[in-house]
């Protein structure tokens, strides 16, 4: 492929966006000699070795995980290694730093990314990463990497028939809109089964106020596009294809177009929040967990999670998932792809270095350090009672989400689902509400289909895209504006091929 490398400027300094892992005063960058030297042997032939150091780069979502707690010093020293991790904020500012990292050239030895963003595509093809094709072979010395991982993901992590990464294995069942129960039964609003239900839900808890103060938010969203429950019920991933044959991408297709006109609708009746389009994930999550707001997508263990919080100001709060919504594009239910991502190893580390990593990350992928990073250690993070792994203080405390932000995990249905702190039998139950969703959830293909030609183009629409999204929905600019843009977008002759090259990807991994 002739795609060069999209260089990108953007300030050195950042502030906020990037937070290191504490390790011993460890700053989560690998010095000279932390690095074996090229020519020595593999840290197995060196009983003196010691712990195998490895410089990271991934995303955290709720509390930036400590590399000195249990639970870390628990994985390092069951996979004998010193863990040197940069942990950044999911979403926008994770791809703010990825998209400077792999500019500056300067690579941490390990990075997680998503399999197609166009930074990482392009660094791949100027050779940043390691072809990681000669080092599994036939995954004979990687049984675990092999058989515990979503079937079907090693695929996302190739590149020209190339494997580039190591997938991030991920629950499939995973978001769904939870909300106040209590809310619902305190103004005898019935379960909202469709759409236009959920619509009129939130305008009577909105005008009745139960959360008092400063107002109560309806639906807490930063945008459109952050719920998967409502695009698959306005039919945004049924594949869409222009005039040509093209296939389109989600966002610029005339079902995400309904969406956005619906949350036009939304805002306008002061149902979602003001400056929802300024909102970190974590202010989300603070305006839902404090009692703020009636509805929020999350993943759906933390419907568990939130009741605890809100309990702590409103005793009789219950937070439960919507089973899910009808709407104009069918059922509202959003399978995730099965993995978040791949980790890719950079060409700096010594050759015989990338084979210490994948044996790392073999580990990490057993049942037994899985289950590690979802419960932590007997003991320590939990205890046993009665067959329910119950949460200690310090359990609930290091036993998150984040937890497995190092890790490539081996896959576990109910992962998302099932949380650490509830009993056996809550959770059993919250699986069987759950269990509709891998029966008729929808999928993200453009989680995994990759076009050369997007790759170049989509940086050029990406920002301006949002931009003119988010006008639309507060109303400074008209939906026949909003329509013209997409309509402008999409006429563009490398847009036009990217489609193309969209199509027959998919078409290519239908047939196999």
């Amino acid at each position: 492929m002739q795609t060069k490398w999209i260089k990108i400027s953007l300030p050195v300094v950042i502030g906020g966006l990037l937070v290191s892992g504490c390790s011993g005063g460890g700053t989560g960058t690998a010095t000279p000699s932390q690095e074996p030297a090229k020519n020595s042997p593999p840290a197995a032939e060196k009983k003196d070795a010691g712990p195998l150091s490895i410089e990271i780069m991934t995303a955290f979502t709720n509390t930036v995980p400590k590399l000195d707690n249990a639970f870390y010093t628990e994985l390092q020293k069951r996979t004998n290694t010193k863990l040197n991790v940069t942990f950044v904020l999911d979403g926008n500012d994770y791809n703010t730093k990825l998209d400077l990292v792999l500019a500056s050239g300067d690579i941490p030895e390990v990075l997680k990314a998503d399999f197609t963003r166009p930074t990482l595509v392009n660094a791949i093809n100027e050779g940043a990463f390691w072809d990681l094709t000669p080092f599994l072979g036939d995954f004979s010395k990687y049984p675990n990497l092999r058989d515990n991982m979503v079937p079907g993901s090693w695929n996302y992590v190739k590149y020209s028939g190339k494997i580039m990464g190591i997938p991030r294995s991920r629950a499939q069942i995973d978001n769904t809109i939870m909300f106040r129960k209590d809310w619902l039964d305190k103004y005898n609003i019935p379960m909202p089964k469709t759409v236009d239900e959920f619509k009129d839900a939130l305008k009577t808890i909105v005008k009745n106020n139960p959360a008092g103060g400063n107002g109560t938010i309806g639906y807490d969203i930063a945008d459109a596009v952050s719920s998967p429950s409502l695009n698959a019920a306005f039919g945004v991933p049924d594949p869409a294809y222009d005039a040509d044959g093209g296939l389109m991408y989600s966002y610029l297709n005339p079902q995400f177009t309904k969406l956005v006109e619906w949350f036009r609708g939304l805002y306008a009746d002061g149902l979602i929040p003001k400056e929802f389009s300024t909102l970190t994930v974590t202010q989300q999550k603070d305006l839902f967990s404090s009692g703020r707001a009636f509805a929020f997508d999350a993943s759906a263990y933390y419907s568990f999670v939130y009741t605890d919080n809100v309990k702590k100001t409103q005793p009789d709060g219950n937070v439960i998932s919507f089973q899910p919504l009808k709407g104009p594009g069918g059922d509202g239910a959003m399978l995730d792809i099965g993995t978040r991502g791949g980790m890719y190893i950079s060409k700096k580390v010594p050759k015989e270095k990338v084979t210490q990593i994948l044996d790392f990350f073999e580990k990490t992928a057993s049942p037994e350090l899985t289950e590690l990073g979802y419960y932590g250690k007997e003991g320590v993070h939990y205890n046993n009672v009665n067959g329910d792994k119950v949460l200690t203080d310090l359990g609930k405390q290091e036993i998150t989400v984040d937890t497995i932000a190092a890790m490539t995990p081996a896959y576990s249905k109910w992962g998302k689902v099932a949380y650490a702190g509830a009993s056996k039998a809550a959770n059993e139950a919250k699986q069987k509400d759950m269990e509709i969703y891998g029966k008729i959830g929808k999928t993200d293909m453009f989680g995994y289909l990759y076009s050369p030609t997007w790759v170049d183009a989509w940086p050029t629409y990406e920002a301006e895209l949002k931009s003119n999204r988010i006008k639309a929905i507060v109303g400074q600019i008209s939906m026949d504006q909003y329509k013209q843009y997409v309509d402008k977008v999409n006429s563009d002759p490398k847009i036009k091929k990217a489609y193309q090259e969209f199509a027959k990807d998919l078409k290519e991994r239908t047939q196999k």
